[in-house]
């Protein structure tokens, strides 16, 4: 399933006239681009698919909804965290939360 997930803007920065940000999803951090939603502000919330910020989002909502997405185990869906279930499972501690690296996709 590809899920639209709530996060909070980290950092904005713009390469090749594209602004991108760093977007916080409860801990594990992505590129998001903001073309769809050009004035978002670091510190702000947004849903996203597939790489895109689609819209803004208040506080309280993102949190009620990645905790719930938490519960249901679509976070780690979501993000193919396969090396920190793996690691839970050998009684292990999770590795970096940054999947950035791994492979995951929105």
């Amino acid at each position: 399933m590809c899920l639209a997930v709530p996060g909070q803007v980290l950092e904005i920065t713009e390469r090749d006239g594209t602004r991108i940000a760093q977007v916080d999803f409860g801990g594990v951090t992505k590129e998001v681009c903001l073309e769809y939603v050009p004035d978002l502000q670091v510190g702000e919330y947004t849903i996203v698919h597939v790489g895109f910020a689609l819209q803004r989002l208040d506080e309280q909502s993102a949190l009620e909804t990645l905790e719930i997405f938490r519960q249901m185990g679509e976070l780690d869906a979501e993000f193919g965290d396969h090396w920190g279930r793996a690691a839970e499972q050998a009684g292990l501690p999770r590795p970096d939360q940054d999947i950035s690296q791994q492979g995951g996709a929105l």
